[in-house]
């Protein structure tokens, strides 16, 4: 994901800047920054001289408390610095400058924040401060380190550390001097030339690989990984991340443009971030070890470089950059594998969004980050299933074409979704007005049904007859249905509709036996209830979960506590056992796994299924069928087993049972989907609904 901490937008409030719109690729703006900082992890001790053109007189910036101005000055001149408030960790000042093309020069330095290690994949998603340790320091463009000139501008860093250690920011590598002896320290200059909205500095204790690779400039690109020493003696890793890494960057540039950056680093986080920035992606060093992080999430990052970081977000339209990287990189990824894994992936989304409760739910157009479980389902799933469905309205030409023209349009301009129509519409030649307006609009799904479907045939023809229904207000729909004529043939067709109830007729081939409403899932919708089986999703997101321990042991129960305080992300109120069957929202039973067995059988509600059954450490499973509780059950051998469960279960949220063996998941799946198909009726020989649009 492309770097949005929540601590930027209050950054934004504060500063009252100019809106990013108003920057042309072929003008940068005139503000820019110049920094030289010395940063010793060990001591944590920052120390800035920051030279500062802002491009007007008026000028407000912020930097985080625990920074402290020691003078600023403007051409040699002392001028004061006024304070503007504070919110959070956050100390505005404001300054009135001579003109509005002076130069302000500020010393500042303090100790920053220890690292917390404790943090996990949600708490870095929701905004962080500047943190240092000598396992690694990460100072994020919103946490206040710098001051920012405007919402776009330029920059140049220089960064000095200790000589084990290495830096980086985003940008240009212009200057790089490696110690050569003890007692000597790291030095590096990078510069960003392109209208940038932010800076983010990381530091860690890293070895650094490095390729060349050919461009179409007249300098290659300069492909890095930053690991750890750990990661980097794991044979063939950093070469492995910078082979995929030129893919990517190749394959990307054929399918959009060139490569906007002079190159690309993957950088070892001790956090569990996931974090797209301009010309490197700072991932957990954890999960960097995973064989399928290269097949998936590095892509996905590497193609936020056009998305979000070479074409920047208008957050106060929505974000689009998340979803149409999601659709270019994870969804083409499975596409790639096979269309019963894409399919998967779309059943995922639905199934997401369907999890959610109704007062979660929020329009595309109001998604800006993915801070909570809802806010994925909408501003991820949501907006890759939009893409998916305008390429089957367009065709991949026009689609592929639209997209092309959006990069050549946009490159380092601030665009929304309204830039994305007209790309898309000028490259079609077709008004997307309605298409997207219902969807960036609405904030639910259309819920579809096939009332009816019946047949006759009429001078050697069939012609079959469906009534389709949706709730109100009534969406305009592409609708794909199948139809099918017998156990090995079937035929794919599609159906347009913008009414509550609407009849449509067309003519098949053969003696059509059933039909059903896209069966591979192309349409945004709420499936049917009994289409769902519930997966974990509904226990995270729930807005009044319940916890019931089935166990009298103290250490149990507080693991089990701690572990959902971990799962949902609204704090769950304990239940005793008699009161489950009362319970109308989520609850997570809790146990040792003769507990569990007898508190299932004493609730009435089905047994242990034979997945997972009692293999590993602990289970995990939702329970599917007619059941009016929804349970989900965490089964453990002890309460050492439900510890394990701490850190990884809420990963799984898109799952509806797991095995697993300490923190390791041994087995997963999702209870199975099942297909309405309507019967077709028969009319009498001769006879057709003649009523019906064709």
């Amino acid at each position: 994901m492309s770097r949005w901490p929540a601590l930027r937008s209050l950054l934004l409030l504060l500063l009252a800047l100019a809106t990013p719109a108003a920057y042309a690729v072929a003008a940068p703006p005139a503000a820019h920054v110049a920094l030289e900082l010395t940063l010793d992890p060990g001591s944590r001790h920052l120390a800035v001289v920051a030279t500062v053109s802002p491009g007007e007189r008026s000028f407000r910036f912020a930097l985080h408390a625990s920074l402290h101005i020691a003078r600023a000055s403007v051409d040699g001149q002392p001028i004061a610095l006024r304070p503007a408030g504070t919110q959070g960790d956050l100390r505005a000042w404001e300054v009135r400058l001579p003109t509005a093309a002076a130069t302000l020069h500020i010393e500042y330095q303090g100790t920053l924040p220890a690292l917390d290690t404790r943090l996990d994949h949600r708490q870095v998603l929701r905004g962080l401060s500047p943190m240092a340790a000598v396992e690694g320091s990460f100072l994020p463009s919103g946490s206040g380190w710098y001051p920012k000139p405007a919402a776009l501008f330029t920059y140049r860093v220089g960064l000095s550390v200790p000589g084990e250690q290495r830096a980086l920011v985003a940008g240009r590598l212009l200057e790089e001097e490696v110690p050569s002896a003890p007692g000597e320290r790291y030095r590096a200059s990078f510069a960003f030339a392109h209208p940038a909205d932010g800076i983010d500095l990381m530091a860690g204790p890293w070895v650094v690989r490095e390729k060349k690779m050919p461009s179409s400039g007249a300098v290659p690109l300069r492909l890095r990984t930053y690991f750890t020493r750990e990661l980097d003696e794991i044979a063939g890793l950093a070469d492995a991340y910078l082979d995929d890494t030129r893919a990517y960057i190749e394959r990307y540039g054929r399918e959009i443009g060139a490569y906007p950056f002079s190159g690309f680093a993957v950088v070892a986080s001790p956090l569990p971030t996931g974090f797209g920035m301009p010309t490197l992606t700072y991932l957990g060093a954890e999960v960097l070890k995973l064989p399928f992080i290269r097949a998936t999430s590095l892509g996905h990052e590497i193609l936020h470089n056009w998305w979000g970081n070479g074409v920047y977000v208008d957050y106060a339209s929505g974000n689009w950059a998340e979803g149409l990287t999601t659709f270019m990189a994870d969804y083409a990824y499975k596409e790639s594998e096979s269309a019963a894994a894409a399919r998967a992936m779309r059943l995922g989304w639905l199934r997401d969004f369907a999890a959610l409760p109704v007062a979660s739910r929020q329009t595309l157009a109001s998604f800006r980050s993915r801070t909570h479980g809802a806010a994925a389902a909408v501003g991820y799933g949501k907006a890759a299933m939009l893409f998916v469905m305008l390429r089957d309205l367009l065709g991949e030409q026009a689609f592929r074409a639209g997209l092309q023209l959006f990069w050549q349009e946009q490159r380092f301009r601030s665009a929304g979704w309204d830039d994305l129509q007209r790309a898309f519409e000028q490259a079609s030649g077709q008004s997307l007005s309605i298409f997207f307006r219902q969807w960036l609009q609405r904030d639910g799904a259309p819920e579809l049904r096939i009332k009816s479907a019946r047949a006759g045939t009429v001078a050697g023809a069939t012609r079959l007859t469906i009534e389709v229904t949706q709730d109100s207000p009534a969406y305009t729909l592409r609708v794909p249905i199948e139809v099918e004529y017998d156990a090995q043939r079937s035929q794919s067709r599609a159906i347009d509709i913008d009414r509550l109830q609407q009849t449509v007729s067309l003519t098949v081939d053969g003696s059509a036996q059933r039909v059903v409403l896209d069966p591979q899932l192309r349409l945004w919708r709420l499936l049917e209830a009994g289409q769902l089986p519930p997966i974990l999703r509904q226990w995270i997101v729930a807005r009044e979960p319940r916890l019931l321990p089935v166990s009298s042991l103290p250490d149990l129960r507080a693991a089990a506590a701690a572990l959902a305080a971990r799962v949902f992300e609204v704090a769950p109120r304990e239940i005793p056992p008699g009161a489950l069957r009362d319970s109308t929202t989520p609850v997570l039973l809790v146990g040792l796994h003769a507990e569990v067995d007898a508190a299932l059988a004493a609730a009435g509600l089905p047994p242990r299924p034979p997945t997972p059954g009692q293999r590993g450490s602990a289970q995990v499973w939702t329970i599917a069928g007619p059941s009016e509780v929804p349970v989900a059950v965490v089964s453990a051998r002890d309460a050492e087993a439900l510890r394990a469960l701490l850190r990884p279960l809420p990963h799984y949220g898109s799952q509806s049972w797991l095995v697993f063996e300490g923190s390791r998941a041994l087995a997963r799946g999702v209870w199975p989907m099942v297909d309405h198909a309507v019967p077709v009726n028969r009319l009498p020989l001769g006879t057709a609904d003649r009523k019906a649009g064709g």
